[in-house]
């Protein structure tokens, strides 16, 4: 019988989630790597400028969460001027999935009925079936860190040739994943990652192990590529389309990773004196990689988290989020679930990349991610390529949230707890 502690083998722990996560890293390189720009009304930040983001490499009880105050919808900023039609729809797709769920089959119910309403009428329902409360971080501060992913579209092949060789791997059939709530109920949603080495749990291989396939031969490759660096941010935001030689286009999502922390190539460069602060978001980072060839192998081994993917269906209007829904540019965030429960209509206020500009929207918490941590953390989806991407790449923002409850139903209670 195989057993395992709760501190076993020193073996990284992730937060468990679906489809694009817990590894699905998007906005990680951005989170260390490009200067803040405040929202509206800037209050003081618990998290220093240059930070990386949070990545939990120990197991530890989440520490616990204050109580959310509930507020007007008249005291969100920017609501009167939502475009409040647009987000019913999005909150339809959200009950593709909690619709048979207790606290929100009424109101999914309700909301299929006028989901081709007008803005006033959407805007009645939101605010007549709704109550709003504001989203806290653990210490209390009600602002913090709003980032941006995208689907970025790769060139590949089905077969390896001199330009395709480059693998895009499935998931390995020896890599371990192990619930620890069967051990410890407290670490509810945390998994342990690694792989058998004779009766001991050992780390799974690394990226640098992986990409040199030293002892990693038996993975199956889904795809083959024409770009390293573009394969690496591919698993950065955890999905994306790959237009084949045949003509054929694919969409491929997170299907596992390999348990290792991440760690930013972005700092990794700016500690080392090869790109400032603001050069180094992912454009930057992928105009250092064209320059430096010879140290592309170095750069990405620094980072030794692996993602897996799984070829999804064709028929899909975008990306699988961790709901399980497809995610929508403009109305999808991904969330720390342990603090916004997943299918929620979450109220947004940030500035627009790089700017100073508002950017006060009603989103759905569709996703969640390995880099998105705390109770005002947000991962917010511009959609697909290259406008998106530089949209995704520049976007660190700080920010404040609140997250819209169906009437009577407490934030613990939507929470399961």
């Amino acid at each position: 019988m195989l057993r395992v502690t709760a501190l076993a083998l020193s073996l990284s722990v992730l937060a468990a989630c679906g489809a694009l996560s817990p590894s699905r890293e998007a906005a990680e390189v951005a989170v260390a790597d490009a200067p803040v720009v405040p929202a509206p009304d800037p209050r003081p930040s618990t998290q220093a400028p240059d930070a990386p983001a949070e990545k939990p490499t120990i197991i530890a009880a989440p520490k616990p969460e204050p109580e959310l105050a509930q507020i007007a919808f008249s005291q969100l900023p920017g609501w009167n001027d939502e475009d409040h039609a647009s987000a019913l729809k999005a909150f339809v797709t959200s009950c593709d999935a909690i619709g048979g769920r207790e606290h929100w089959r009424d109101i999914c119910l309700a909301a299929r009925k006028i989901s081709t309403a007008s803005v006033p009428a959407a805007r009645r329902f939101f605010e007549t079936n709704f109550q709003a409360y504001r989203a806290l971080n653990a210490d209390g501060s009600d602002e913090g860190l709003i980032t941006g992913y995208y689907e970025p579209l790769l060139n590949g092949s089905r077969k390896p040739n001199a330009r395709y060789k480059f693998p895009l791997y499935a998931v390995p059939d020896d890599l371990l994943v192990i619930d620890l709530a069967e051990l410890h109920p407290e670490l509810k949603g945390m998994r342990l990652r690694g792989r058998l080495d004779g009766r001991r749990v050992i780390p799974y291989f690394t990226r640098g192990e992986i990409d040199r396939n030293e002892p990693f031969a038996s993975a199956k490759v889904l795809l083959w590529v024409d770009d390293p660096i573009d394969l690496f941010f591919l698993q950065v935001q955890g999905s994306g389309q790959v237009h084949l030689n045949t003509g054929e286009r694919v969409r491929i999502g997170y299907a596992d990773q390999n348990g290792h922390p991440y760690r930013s190539i972005g700092r990794y460069l700016i500690d080392r004196g090869e790109l400032t602060l603001e050069q180094a978001s992912m454009q930057g980072i992928k105009a250092w990689a064209k320059q430096n060839p010879a140290r592309l192998a170095e750069l990405l081994s620094h980072n030794a988290s692996y993602v897996f993917f799984r070829e999804l269906p064709g028929n899909l209007p975008g990306p699988l989020g961790a709901l399980g829904v497809p995610v929508m540019a403009g109305r999808s965030i991904a969330v720390d679930p342990r603090y916004i429960p997943l299918g929620a209509p979450v109220y947004l206020a940030t500035t627009w990349p790089n700017s100073k500009r508002a950017l006060q929207r009603l989103m759905m918490a569709h996703d969640t991610g390995g880099a998105i941590r705390g109770g005002v953390r947000a991962d917010y989806y511009w959609g697909f390529g290259e406008q998106a991407g530089a949209q995704a790449g520049r976007m660190r923002q700080m920010g404040r949230m609140w997250v819209l409850l169906p009437n009577g139903v407490s934030p613990r209670a939507a929470l399961g707890r």
